[in-house]
């Protein structure tokens, strides 16, 4: 399931989605909020470019959405009614949750987006074993 080749690994790792050899990110750490969104402009591996077309990834906001409405949820339904808070100690763990998961959640929704468009290609991949 989360083996090279999968969309599950692609989308977990950062990695190019065509070969996955490579991470689309400048910096693979989320927490350097100032390169949090820094790509590289091709995979050296296989060339595909990852802005695939002008403003590709404005996309990714739907995504973005549906992912911090989740997480929100979450965060709600584990403080409510596990912690028993209050509804404004629960609405301040979501904030509080949504501002934390911030750069994770904005290149996840980067992640799933790109890999709704490309697919993985083992002839793009030069590791991939021959068969």
């Amino acid at each position: 399931m989360f083996k090279k080749g999968s969309k599950i690994n692609s989308i977990l790792t950062g990695s190019c989605p065509k070969c996955q050899n490579e991470s689309m990110y400048a910096d693979q750490n989320p927490l350097h909020l100032t390169k949090v969104l820094k790509m590289n402009e091709n995979c050296s591996h296989c060339g595909l470019k990852y802005q695939i077309e002008p403003s590709f990834f404005y996309g990714a906001m739907y995504v973005s959405y549906g992912l911090n409405v989740a997480v929100g949820i979450a965060a709600f339904i584990v403080s409510f009614v596990f912690f028993e808070s209050t509804i404004e100690q629960s609405f301040l763990a979501i904030i509080v949750t949504l501002v934390v998961l911030f750069p994770f959640v904005l290149r996840l929704s980067r992640n799933i987006y790109i890999n709704m468009f490309v697919s993985y290609d083992a002839k793009a991949d030069p590791k991939a074993k021959k068969q």
